[in-house]
């Protein structure tokens, strides 16, 4: 215990102590501390996709880079609808079940369309649109931005890392907004069907920015 640095996350969940006072057994603690690395792998995909999104549209570097709290949390939020890191979630029914009338057999394997659910016209005005604005509003609500999962992640199996990874992104990406980089020509498009999905080139960036015109769209996400 004593070599692990104070006010990490790995101390906190070897300090912790539960309702009885005793400490996580090891199992319990290997699983919190993978809920925080998982969040924090995915944020590598997150920036990424933010540096694609500041690249299409420059004219949201302005607002992120002067400190504005809800417009960088509203940045965020849009950010993880608009982008596919992952196109749908899978898993299997472990008991008989229905939804809304439909049966779903013990051991069928479900999936979750979260690209369909972030770009269906019938939850989102203009989903093809980066629109950052369409959060001013609030947070969304527990079903609506599912990019980690749906529902309260107490109950349900939503991402408990969630939290961490919004956060991070959140100091990330205002800082990402005020460099000064160069991008490359490269390929920037991105393909729906690759898990977890990502920039084609990885998006190269170079320390003198050169005068590259922003490719044509070819599609919601090229």
């Amino acid at each position: 215990m004593e070599a692990v640095r104070r006010g990490t996350a790995a101390d906190a969940v070897i300090r912790h102590r539960d309702v009885d006072g005793a400490l996580l057994n090891p199992r319990m603690a290997a699983f919190e501390l993978l809920n925080v690395l998982r969040a924090t792998v995915a944020v590598s995909w997150w920036v990424t996709f933010a540096a694609h999104a500041l690249y299409r549209w420059p004219s949201h570097r302005g607002p992120l880079g002067d400190d504005d709290t809800g417009y960088i949390e509203a940045f965020v939020h849009e950010l993880r609808r608009f982008y596919p890191f992952a196109p749908f979630f899978g898993g299997r029914a472990v008991r008989d079940l229905s939804f809304r009338g439909e049966p779903i057999p013990a051991g069928t394997l479900v999936l979750l369309d979260v690209f369909g659910q972030h770009h269906d016209p019938d939850l989102w005005e203009e989903p093809y649109v980066f629109a950052p604005e369409r959060f001013a509003g609030g947070r969304p609500g527990p079903y609506d931005l599912i990019p980690q999962g749906g529902g309260d992640p107490a109950a349900g199996h939503r991402c408990v890392g969630e939290a961490v990874t919004v956060d991070l992104l959140k100091a990330l990406v205002p800082r990402l907004a005020t460099l000064d980089y160069g991008v490359p020509e490269q390929d920037l498009s991105i393909s729906p069907w690759r898990i977890p999905a990502r920039v084609a080139s990885g998006f190269v960036m170079t320390g003198v920015r050169q005068a590259v015109p922003a490719p044509e769209p070819v599609g919601p996400l090229a």
